[in-house]
């Protein structure tokens, strides 16, 4: 028997250690409900949940992010709304002024609400923001400029990227056409023969040895409004028929007899392009639109059949962040809708002619509006989309995120009791330890 080391008490202590250790580990994961307090507790654990919670972050953000893009396109999309509604009031004081039903004076009392209504357009555009951002001054689109007038509506993206791109090339987008066999002197002249009878996309026209060419062309473009098609006559050649519309959604169907003979089944071509940095490009009547290459996202409608040259200044398309990570971005380019930018600045409807010219050129204006309104509808729409996206990603990882830090409650509560347990026992083993060296004392008796 030894009194100078009492190694049952030092068992007793070490082990009671171990386990007051363990207890107050428990009590801190309960407490804070977190199973990695620190790095010792899962060194490769904490790494990859510090990892995870930069993208749960990140994430969340992103969503945010997205939330305010929404806000920022819906400010937009309602500024261009109100300009919608004043370029159909417009188109409406134009047809009024159109009618010969109106006196001048009447017509200079129109036009000094048009060009109220021309500079309400401007500050509209202008003044729009948000977050102090101008939306529709062109501030958040690209520049687009030609070096002549053989393109016009020049628009680019975000991805198109900044250049001078050659058109050295151009075919114009033609209608659908076919013309007889027969060739008349002039639109006097008979038809002959026993007449001749034309069908065009399901109208059909009979006529006489004695109906002359000018009767063909009276009857059919009597029914243009119905076949969508036009007859038209050179001295010397044949009557042409062609529709008014341009490129391969323009066509017709047509059969012929008789002087009419040679009519058949048409369709129209779209414009054909050479253009420096286009790989391909896509074209519907006359507005070409480039898919690949740097010029992607370009688009002009071609007016003449020439060379020109298509500067692309640099790109202040809006950069929308709805990633956690670099490079998770989306653009949104709006383009000025300024009156000039429309192309209604200056409309005159002081006479009948000047109010009829003022028609189409609203109806273009309405149409590039629409067309910067749908755009950015597109882009709210997958933004939604995204959100939704992120939504679940974030819950997600969340989840994982949570099985590697956080703790099991039921499971440490074990733990918890069990060294609670063992404490208790160890305190007593430790005091039936330190009196075991007591019992020495009956050998000095």
């Amino acid at each position: 028997m030894r009194i100078n080391q009492n190694i049952a008490a030092l068992n007793a202590w070490r082990n009671l250690t171990r386990t007051d250790e363990a207890l107050n580990k428990s009590l801190e994961r309960l407490s804070s409900g977190v199973r990695i307090n620190r790095a010792a507790d899962d060194a490769a654990g904490l790494a990859i949940s510090e990892k995870m919670r930069a993208q749960i972050r990140g994430i969340n953000q992103a969503q945010r992010n997205a939330q305010d893009a929404i806000s920022l396109i819906q400010t937009a999309e309602g500024a261009m709304n109100e300009s919608h509604g004043i370029l159909q009031r417009m188109r409406e004081l134009a047809v009024q002024a159109a009618s010969d039903t109106l006196t001048t004076s009447d017509r200079q009392e129109i036009q000094k609400e048009f060009d109220q209504l021309t500079s309400e357009i401007d500050r509209i555009a202008t003044t729009t923001e948000f977050n102090t951002k101008k939306l529709l001054n062109g501030g958040a689109g690209t520049i687009v400029t030609a070096t002549n007038a053989n393109v016009g509506s020049l628009e680019a993206s975000g991805d198109t990227v900044a250049g001078t791109y050659a058109l050295s090339a151009a075919t114009r987008a033609t209608a659908a056409s076919d013309v007889t066999t027969a060739t008349f002197a002039d639109t006097t002249t008979a038809l002959g023969g026993t007449g001749g009878t034309i069908t065009i996309s399901g109208e059909t026209f009979n006529f006489t040895a004695t109906n002359t060419v000018q009767d063909v062309l009276d009857a059919v473009n009597a029914k243009t409004n119905v076949t969508g098609v036009q007859a038209a006559f050179t001295a010397g050649a044949g009557i042409t028929f062609a529709t008014l519309s341009v490129g391969s959604s323009a066509k017709f169907s047509a059969s012929s007899t008789g002087a009419l003979d040679g009519v058949t089944d048409a369709t129209g071509a779209d414009a054909q392009v050479t253009l420096a940095g286009a790989t391909t490009y896509s074209a519907s009547g006359n507005r070409v639109t480039v898919t690949s290459g740097p010029a992607k996202g370009l688009s002009f409608d071609l007016k003449v059949a020439a060379a020109v040259d298509i500067t692309v200044g640099a790109s202040n398309a809006l950069t929308l962040q709805i990633g956690a990570n670099k490079d998770q971005t989306v653009s949104v380019s709006i383009n000025s809708v300024t009156a000039t930018s429309i192309g209604v600045s200056g409309l005159n409807v002081t006479t009948k002619d000047n109010a009829a010219a003022a028609l189409a050129t609203i109806d273009a204006a309405v149409t590039k509006v629409s067309s910067e309104r749908s755009k950015i509808g597109a882009v709210q729409n997958r933004l939604e989309y995204t959100i939704a996206n992120l939504g679940t990603a974030s819950e997600n990882m969340t989840a994982a995120e949570s099985r590697i830090r956080d703790v099991d409650m039921a499971q440490e509560m074990a733990k918890f009791t069990r060294s609670q347990i063992l404490m208790q026992a160890g305190t007593a083993m430790m005091a039936q330890a330190n009196m075991k060296p007591q019992s020495v004392l009956q050998l000095l008796r």
